[in-house]
């Protein structure tokens, strides 16, 4: 009665035993198979797609059946299985090449082909039961009446189970194409759109032309890189009559006291409306269309924008891209170029000593100890100085570019990193750099130090001499005077061109991957949708790794994929751990469905907090600004959920302040933190710095701008002047210290504490050497 079940029961499996006959009976078996799961080929149908990365498959777990509750009908058929004989076989099938090679037939590689074994062994080896179809052919094929080939059906259904993309992989190559871009905007397509590319440097009236246009219009809307900005462009219409609204990440600022929308808005690039139709669109820095965080804000405004004229405003580096895109769309680009309104000269000196400062400088560092160590080493010498760095609140930096820019304040000299790069307007008569290398990061996402690009000197160059102020032109030079060669180099470099425009995958095509894929965390969907994705040469894929950090951070929390999403893309610090710990705390108080209070915030920031009394202190006050941000930013997401954003923001400019007093004091801090233990570090820099110490720190102590307000441009620097890598600026760091030892440890000491400098060292060896010769 046993036997005569066999055949019934066998026939779903039979087809496996053509594997031993080869020829067309293997050829028959091999679309049977595989029809279910054409997709899964890693080798795409029409030849442009390219092979998943498979590496990035995580399995599904599958665990083995317990004690049936049920008869187990496969051993009522045949008899209990030995686990192993079982065991033995299904070695002997995962050596079979014939079956390896089917299985990459049907999109097992050998990665996928391994995990897929290891997971069936033990499924097979651990359940108490298995079904009966599968007991019978391992029961034939243990007394030798069956092939170990016959188990690859069961196999590949398991491989199925484990790795579900197996079965859609057409469908996830679809929805991540992301080939044709502008057919994403239909209503933009609708119309013709004229294009004006306004091209020059910095300080060449570019912006003011388009912003012009934008005024007269009858409705228009502004994008730009920066809040400053927006704000900036805000205040100068309402200020023309023209009323326009403001519209940032964390602010909604209406012209008209009922709220009603403003025909005119203003609004930082991630937050333009791509529905909404206007005569005039003012894209600002078009070249950052490369970044690799967020250049896919500037392609959605250049392709979306409902706007009968888009005005771009940029470097002439990009008017091929642009004219480029602009021909896929059928639109044609218009191009208006500009010279500098000033001259602008590039000293045949460095500075050397901050003894050589004049009124209207800007010493440009490119990390916070620097910034740190020069502003004490300028207040020493009786000087006052204003500080302006990237972390800074919007409002801090105003204010300290207000009280550098008035005549009858006796603060003449500035201290920034390249945060003034854009967005403020400064009456700077000299740029001094600092250095000329600067943390950056690679194609990898991965941090390294390099010199600075053509590109970003140029822009921090032409913040000097800006037409309108009181210097008629522009100065710019280096504080060393063996990196002076270089940056003349640098400057005098054409800038090269941009080649490609940023892409990011949108909110609706991760869901549709979620359908496939609901076992899957956002994190692994983000990587298989990049490994998938097929764009052309004109576009590349930005760098996710913060969505996947907050993504890998919040992952344990319950929330539903689109909440998830919008946490994900929250503009946050990743460096600042105080803010990504509210940011957890932020998700799982929503993932309760209890909404973030007033109160709640308070308690968390233990508001009202005190004036900083020394760097690390400030440091934390600007943290706290940024949970302020955070929590501003998600109010206008989950307004339910985050009810409070009036008073947030009613704190927010206490807290701003608070920081005020914080900068306009900080060579105090300075000294507080030098003399307070356990915060002597952030400060312990001797000034001057040796080249090597000095770009190495650059590195280690760097503290990046938040995304919306950084300015980074990966363009590539010919060989012979890329930097070193971090290693060997590290050895060569050591060798540095070696060399100084000589000199003994108090003069060590005494510059570590900044109290002494290097010019002043020279000076008293040099007068010692003077009394020494001149002694009896």
């Amino acid at each position: 009665m046993r036997r005569c079940a066999w055949p019934l029961l066998r026939l779903p499996a039979r087809a496996g035993l053509a594997l031993r006959h080869g020829g067309a009976a293997a050829a028959r078996l091999r679309p049977a198979a595989a029809a279910s799961s054409s997709s899964s080929s890693s080798v795409g149908r029409d030849g442009n797609s390219r092979a998943p990365d498979t590496s990035l498959f995580v399995p599904v777990p599958l665990k083995p059946v317990g004690d049936a509750a049920e008869e187990d009908v496969g051993a009522e058929l045949t008899r209990p299985l030995d686990k192993g004989e079982v065991l033995k076989n299904l070695n002997k099938f995962y050596k079979r090449k014939e079956i390896q090679r089917l299985g990459a037939e049907n999109g097992l590689d050998a990665r996928l082909f391994h995990q897929a074994f290891i997971s069936f062994r033990k499924y097979i080896i651990e359940s108490s039961s298995v079904s009966a179809d599968l007991h019978i052919i391992l029961n034939d094929i243990c007394c030798g009446a069956g092939h170990v080939d016959d188990l690859f059906p069961f196999f590949l259904r398991h491989a199925k189970q484990i790795f579900p993309m197996l079965d859609c992989m057409d469908d996830l190559r679809k929805i991540s194409d992301l080939r044709l871009p502008p057919n994403w905007y239909p209503d933009a397509r609708a119309i013709q759109r004229k294009i004006i590319f306004h091209a020059g440097p910095t300080n060449s009236g570019k912006t003011y032309h388009a912003i012009q246009r934008f005024l007269s219009a009858k409705s228009g809307i502004y994008c730009g890189p920066l809040k400053l900005l927006a704000h900036e462009i805000f205040q100068k219409s309402n200020d023309a009559k023209v009323p326009c609204d403001l519209v940032t990440g964390e602010e909604r600022v209406y012209a008209n006291e009922d709220a009603r929308q403003a025909p005119h808005v203003a609004c930082t690039i991630e937050m333009c409306s791509t529905n909404t139709p206007y005569e005039v669109a003012v894209i600002d820095e078009i070249q950052m269309i490369r970044d690799p965080a967020r250049g896919w804000a500037w392609t959605r405004a250049l392709l979306g924008l409902c706007a009968e004229e888009i005005h771009v405003c940029g470097e002439a580096a990009a008017i091929d891209l642009v004219t480029e895109l602009m021909y896929t769309t059928g639109e044609e680009v218009e191009v208006r170029n500009y010279k500098r309104l000033t001259p602008l000269t590039v000293l045949d000196y460095a500075l050397e000593s901050l003894d050589n400062l004049r009124p209207g400088d800007c010493i440009v560092c490119f990390s916070k100890n620097d910034i740190y160590s020069v502003s004490r080493q300028i207040e020493a010498r009786g000087l006052e100085c204003a500080v302006i760095y990237g972390s800074l609140p919007p409002g801090t930096k105003l204010e300290q570019a207000k009280k550098f820019n008035d005549p009858d304040d006796p603060c003449k000299i500035l201290v920034a990193t390249d945060a003034i790069g854009m967005g403020l307007n400064l009456c700077i008569r000299r740029i001094i750099f600092n250095s000329i290398v600067k943390p950056t990061i690679n194609e990898k996402g991965e941090k390294e130090i390099d010199s600075i690009t053509t590109s970003q000197a140029l822009q921090i160059a032409g913040r000097a001499g800006r037409y309108g102020s009181s210097f008629k032109q522009g100065e710019v030079t280096t504080m060393h005077r063996d990196d002076l060669m270089q940056l003349k180099e640098i400057l005098s470099e054409p800038v090269r061109p941009v080649k490609a425009a940023g892409l990011h995958p949108t909110p609706e095509q991760i869901e549709m991957f979620a359908y496939h894929l609901p076992d899957a965390t956002l994190s692994n969907l983000i990587d298989i949708f990049v490994s998938l994705s097929q764009v052309d040469g004109l576009y590349f894929v930005c760098n996710i790794d913060d969505f996947k950090f907050l993504a890998d951070m919040i992952q344990h929390i319950p929330l539903n994929l689109r909440s998830r999403y919008v946490f994900c893309t929250a503009p946050l610090n990743r460096k600042e751990p105080f803010v990504c710990t509210t940011l957890l705390k932020f998700a799982r108080q929503f993932s309760r469905n209890e909404p973030l209070t007033f109160d709640w915030l308070c308690r968390h920031i233990k508001w009202p907090l005190a004036a900083p009394k020394n760097i690390k202190e400030l440091v934390h006050l600007e943290a706290v600004h940024d949970v302020f941000d955070l929590y501003l930013w998600l109010s206008y997401r989950f307004m339910d959920m985050f009810p409070d954003a009036v008073l947030v923001r009613d704190i927010q400019k206490k807290l701003d302040d608070i920081i005020q007093v914080g900068v306009c004091n900080i060579t105090k801090l300075i000294r507080a933190s030098a003399a307070a233990p356990g915060t002597a570090e952030v400060v312990s820099e001797d000034f001057p710095l040796s080249r090597t110490e000095r770009d190495t720190r650059a590195l280690s102590d760097h503290h990046g701008a938040k995304s919306t307000e950084a300015f980074s441009i990966p363009v590539e620097v010919p060989g012979e002047r890329r930097a070193k890598n971090l290693k060997a600026y590290r050895s060569a760091m050591r060798q540095e210290d070696m060399k100084s030892h000589g000199r003994g440890s108090l003069a060590n000491r005494l510059l570590r504490e900044g109290l002494l400098t290097q010019e002043m060292l020279r000076q008293l060896e040099s007068e010692w050497q003077d009394q020494h010769r001149n002694a009896p």
